[in-house]
Formats: structure tokens, sequence, C-alpha cells
């Protein structure tokens, strides 16, 4: 038998094919790899979206709580340093009289409402919750963008370096936006219980 030797014409054919699929290969493993970095920016995304929602949600509602509590303290209070006012300028016997009533049904609401523990006395406990609830929102945004503004580093960096940048260019996956801080935001914002 005779030993049958390629010719250069074929061996550099066969040469371009595993070339040609060994970039292929790596095409398709790159679009595949940049493919799911995208859909992670994508999710971690969603992801500060919803803890924004959550602090949309959450504290308008806290402030309305911690408003109701201290309305209602601040009525029983007003009652009692009103009634002692009266107490204090009346000067007959029937406006004593009528003062000291006014007192005792202002203090007696105050032991009811303390007996009872309904509705509690706890301002200042539902202030503190709504400044923790405010702190844990805001940390949790920042934890989230802090999660995003990686995600976008890493996929941003895979799609300029050589030679996935090629494979980018060609599959249309451009660069993602970094987040940028709304200039606002510079500005601290305020919470306002009397509105």
């Amino acid at each position: 038998m005779q030993n049958k030797r390629l010719s250069p014409v074929a061996i550099t054919g066969i040469v371009i094919a595993v070339i040609a699929v060994i970039i292929g290969i790596y095409g398709v493993s790159t679009y595949n790899n940049l493919a799911k970095e995208n859909q992670a920016v994508t999710a971690q995304w969603s992801q500060v979206e919803n803890v924004m929602q959550r602090r949309a949600d959450l504290i308008p509602n806290l402030v309305s709580a911690v408003k109701g509590s201290m309305n209602h303290e601040t009525e029983v209070f007003d009652d009692i340093a009103k009634a002692r006012s009266n107490y204090s300028a009346a000067s007959t016997t029937k406006e004593k009289a009528q003062a000291d009533s006014q007192l005792n049904q202002s203090v007696g609401t105050l032991l009811n409402v303390i007996k009872e523990s309904y509705p509690k006395l706890s301002s200042q406990e539902n202030v503190q919750t709504l400044m923790t609830q405010l702190e844990g929102s805001e940390n949790r945004i920042s934890t989230e963008r802090r999660r995003y503004i990686e995600d976008v580093k890493a996929y941003n960096q895979d799609v300029v370096t050589f030679p996935k940048n090629i494979f980018a260019n060609m599959m249309g996956l451009g660069q993602k936006a970094t987040f940028k801080a709304d200039p606002a935001a510079a500005k601290v914002p305020k919470v306002d219980l009397n509105n």
C-alpha cells in the first residue's frame, strides 16, 4: 500500500476550517457570556428599582403612623395643659369646679390610655422606627446600586477588551451606562412630620 499524503491545498483547507471552528466556538462562547452578563445587569437594575419601590411604599405609611400617634399624644397632653391653665385662671368657686372637672376628665383620659395601652403613647418609639426604616431603606438602595455598578463594570470590561470587543461589536452588544446620581440628590432630603 502506498502512503497517501495530503496536498498542501487540503492541509491549508483543514487548517482554515479548524481555525474557523475555533473562532466560531470562541464567538458563540463570548456571545453567551456577554448575553448572561447583560441579563445580570438588567436583573440587578430591577433589584435597585425593587428596593426603591419598597421605600416609596413604606416610608409614607410610616410617616402617617408616626403623625397619627403624635397627634393623639398631643391631643391628650394639650387637653391636660388647657385644663391646668383653666384651673389656674379660675377665680370663682364655680369656675374652679368646672376647671377641676375638665382636669379630672383629661387626666382620666390619660390614665385610661396608659392603662389600656391603646392607643399606645409611643410617638418617640414610632419616630425611632421610622428613622430605622429610613436608614434601612437607604442602605438597601445603596447596596443594590453598588451591586449594579459592579455588574456594569464587569460587563463593560468584557465588552471593551480584545478580542471580545470585536465579537461584542459584531453582535451589537455595547457598553452599559453605569449609575449616575441625579444632581438634585446632592441635597439632603427632609422628613417633615408636620405636613
